[in-house]
């Protein structure tokens, strides 16, 4: 019973990762933000979508194939990706002693948001979100310590190897904060994993807590993609600043995580600046098709995986990730729309 894949915290996977957001923010529910048009758009209102009502997505989890992903949306996967050209890894196991290599398949988790700043683009500090004092402060519940690149998980672990940079390695970057984090489950889902390791006796044990390692920086503007950019986010004004996050490792439930924040000038006052944030989490398909293992055991019925994840289940509980990714990520966009109006 691989338990321990289930994504039972994800929490402080992006910046801004307070357990409680900024409620002063509304959340407007939208089919696709690239076709809100700039004077659409409303003073602390959000237009957000996550695409789990699309057609592509899957209807028990409103996650979507990578592979129909990529086919589909190819400026996304190109952007959101671990890196360009990022596929599949193969990954190696044993099998009765015998090493077999088998692809990872994933689902995407893809949130796309837009907002309004009522300031000029030059007056937004993007940086400030790679600084480990401020991230410290935004959730004291999670610990985060610096690492160099030859610490980072893809380079020294084996396991990782699929996640290496083709060209480069990961925290080498001029200007970048590289960190490994460290998250305590709440809630209820403790609870849950302790039941599950005394039931899976001789097994693995369960972790309680989520570990992942992460890039965070801002593209310096000769790296700017912007003709790409302006594509990604359907408006044609300058691309002003890029912030991007980067989950290159995480000791549990996906393969990696991607953050983009892109700030363009609003087309119709100078003193205002249009922000697109792009999500994407890349999940482990295997979890979400633990199922009968679960439902044989009575008590675990309501942590089956899918269920947790899309905040479906009794175990779900809080503002944060416990309460599931829906609901999670609303309330983090809430709050980076907070941190960037500052």
């Amino acid at each position: 019973m691989l338990l321990g894949r289930v994504p039972l915290a994800l929490a402080a996977l992006f910046i801004s990762a307070g357990a409680v957001a900024a409620q002063d923010f509304k959340i407007e529910e939208v089919p696709s933000v690239a076709a809100v048009a700039p004077a659409r758009l409303k003073p602390r209102t959000i237009q957000f979508s996550d695409h789990r009502d699309d057609k592509l997505a899957d209807a028990g989890t409103g996650l979507i194939k990578f592979e129909d992903w990529g086919r589909d949306r190819p400026l996304q996967k190109q952007f959101l990706s671990l890196f360009p050209g990022y596929m599949e890894p193969t990954i190696k196991v044993s099998v009765h002693g015998i090493p077999k290599s088998y692809t990872e398949k994933l689902h995407m988790y893809v949130v796309e948001a837009r907002f309004l700043i009522e300031k000029p683009p030059s007056a937004i500090d993007l940086a400030r979100y790679t600084s480990l004092d401020v991230l410290e402060k935004i959730d004291p519940s999670i610990k985060h310590r610096r690492i160099t690149a030859d610490q980072a998980a893809p380079q020294v672990d084996p396991q990782s190897a699929h996640n290496r940079l083709p060209n480069g390695r990961w925290c080498e970057a001029p200007g970048s904060l590289c960190i490994e984090s460290r998250y305590p489950l709440e809630g209820k889902l403790p609870v849950g994993i302790r039941l599950a390791n005394k039931l899976e006796e001789g097994g693995k044990k369960i972790s309680e807590f989520m570990e992942f390692q992460t890039e965070i920086r801002v593209l310096p503007p000769e790296e700017i993609d912007r003709s790409g950019l302006t594509k990604l986010t359907g408006i044609e004004t300058p691309v002003a600043g890029v912030l991007e996050q980067t989950i290159f490792h995480v000791n549990q439930v996906m393969q990696f995580g991607k953050l983009l924040a892109v700030l363009q000038d609003h087309p119709a006052d100078p003193n205002r600046t249009i922000a697109t944030v792009f999500m994407a989490l890349a999940v482990e398909t295997d979890v979400l098709e633990r199922k009968k293992e679960f439902e044989s055991v009575p008590v675990l019925r309501n942590l089956i995986p899918a269920q947790v994840l899309m905040g479906k289940s009794s175990f779900n509980s809080g503002n944060s990730i416990s309460a599931g990714l829906p609901d999670y990520v609303r309330n983090r966009i809430r709050a980076i729309a907070d941190g960037f109006g500052q």
